[in-house]
């Protein structure tokens, strides 16, 4: 069985590869709209990195549930989850406004309204 401080630590875990994520995410951003457009697509994927490794250490506990080990549900575990996922969902909003970004720089520069595009 895993222990409550065990299930924590996983949560912990997966609460600083979300944030490292989220971090990454927010900078992605940043370099879209400044027109930076390969930078935030190399932090997007830098921020993959970080949601795997939070996946890995999720999918640790969810192969011992499954196993049949009984699991204590703990705060900070859930505090992970929800960061999680709510980071993933900021990643697919991130990639749509780089998207959108590029789009409209492109546009800009075709109507000549674009500065340093």
């Amino acid at each position: 069985m895993a222990t409550k401080e065990e299930i924590s630590m996983t949560g912990f875990a997966i609460v600083a590869y979300a944030g490292d994520a989220k971090t990454a995410l927010l900078h992605a951003l940043d370099n879209a709209r400044k027109g930076e457009f390969d930078k935030a697509r190399e932090l997007v994927k830098q921020s993959e990195e970080s949601i795997n490794d939070a996946h890995n250490e999720q999918t640790q506990l969810l192969s011992k549930e499954a196993g049949g080990e009984n699991m204590d549900v703990t705060f900070i575990m859930v505090h992970g989850q929800d960061t999680l996922m709510t980071t993933m969902l900021l990643k697919d909003e991130v990639n749509f406004f780089i998207d959108e970004y590029e789009r409209i720089a492109k546009v800009e520069k075709k109507l000549g309204l674009a500065e340093n595009v």
